[in-house]
């Protein structure tokens, strides 16, 4: 019965959790019948970029919330070979940002799917947004009178 089934594993950090990560996720349900959702431990982040705002015990929370996923792990290596025999995986699915760099599973018989992002919200932009509206803020607050004082 469970070799009818086509399962699809999706993956990422899932920081600053935003409209995109719904679109990946839901893109993912759609191409099969059992969902794995693999969640970037901080470790793993801090491997290869910033650490995440959220911590991982958060961000594995909120996609158990999600109705989507079936199964949600924690991701501790971005070299996917091995969870990829281990899961019996048939499709998946990464943000476009990471474009040919799991080609290699190919070869391993896994549908291999870049979602597009597009240049839509991303966290890193949430990040950069939030950082500015505070200096605007901060700068506000400095500069302006105070009625007290004449």
């Amino acid at each position: 019965m469970l070799k009818e089934k086509v399962i699809v594993y999706t993956g990422g950090t899932f920081d600053m959790f935003h409209s995109n990560h719904v679109k990946m996720i839901d893109y993912a349900r759609g191409l099969g019948d059992i969902l794995i959702v693999g969640v970037s431990t901080d470790e793993l982040v801090c491997s290869y970029k910033s650490p995440p705002t959220i911590p991982f015990e958060e961000r594995i929370e909120i996609i158990r919330a999600l109705k989507q996923p079936d199964i949600i792990i924690p991701q501790h290596s971005l070299e996917q070979t091995q969870l990829v025999k281990n899961l019996h995986i048939d499709a998946f699915v990464i943000g476009s940002d990471w474009l040919n760099k799991y080609d290699y599973l190919i070869d391993l018989g896994v549908k291999v799917f870049y979602f597009p992002y597009g240049d839509g919200v991303s966290s890193s932009k949430i990040k950069m947004q939030i950082a500015e509206n505070y200096q605007k803020i901060r700068i506000n607050a400095d500069n302006h009178s105070n009625p007290d004082i004449n």
